[in-house]
């Protein structure tokens, strides 16, 4: 049985701000890092990080290593047959990187080149609506998929990498850019193991709460202030 003063969650070990990263020290930081802490604070818990790789999460989480998954996932319907999933606590649009130098600016100007996403993320499932590319899933079998992104896009080996916009915004640098912005609002939301509903329901009145009292919107705030806040008013 899991100890009621921790709240064990996973997630991984690299760094992705402003949602999260580890000072020298070892101390997490970013907006989910927050979002861990003030849902483990409402519990009456005290959070413990459980690192795993990308593609480890699930697996982790059905074997009981963590008691809550709280790592950029995309509500999507292949992922809720992994795990069950609260109500978002943020929703954000997915945009196209490439090099600055490629000309590309447009969906169309995709047509034949080779674009890369994690495998079976929502960005993925954005990436096979683009006409005539040929779609490269990374895996997260790494400790870093999303450095392996980037590195393969410097590289030439990908001409282009679809993520969320909150995580390539700080990316954009002389030599990399955000060709264009899709405006698909996607619902990001914690996860627990499958038939746990007393459990779920638990972590839902925790987020409820601290929408409700406005230090979720504090976070949001303070960590990505040029994204406009999504649950104003609810």
């Amino acid at each position: 049985m899991t100890p009621s003063r921790t709240l064990r969650v996973i997630c991984a070990d690299l760094p992705a701000p402003p949602l999260f990263e580890r000072d020298e020290r070892g101390e997490r930081h970013g907006y989910e890092a927050d979002v861990a802490r003030l849902i483990a604070e409402r519990l009456g818990r005290r959070v413990e990080w459980v690192y795993r790789q990308w593609n480890d999460f699930y697996p982790a989480l059905d074997a009981g290593e963590g008691d809550l998954l709280l790592c950029g996932q995309g509500i999507s319907d292949y992922r809720k047959t992994l795990g069950d999933f609260t109500r978002p606590y943020a929703i954000f649009d997915e945009s196209v990187m490439v090099r600055s130098s490629s000309g590309i600016t447009s969906p169309q100007h995709l047509e034949g080149l080779r674009v890369g996403a994690i495998a079976n993320s929502l960005n993925m499932a954005l990436t096979e609506t683009f006409t005539g590319v040929v779609s490269v899933p990374f895996d997260g079998a790494s400790d870093d998929v999303f450095g392996d992104m980037v590195a393969a896009l410097r590289s030439g080996d990908i001409d282009a990498l679809v993520d969320d916009d909150v995580a390539l915004v700080p990316l954009e640098a002389d030599d990399l850019t955000i060709a264009f912005t899709v405006p698909t609002r996607n619902a990001w939301g914690a996860v627990v193991a499958k038939n746990q509903p007393g459990w779920l329901a638990s972590v839902n009145r925790a987020l409820d709460e601290i929408i409700a009292n406005d230090s979720l919107q504090a976070a949001w705030e303070r960590w990505m202030p040029t994204l406009a806040y999504p649950f104003e008013g609810h």
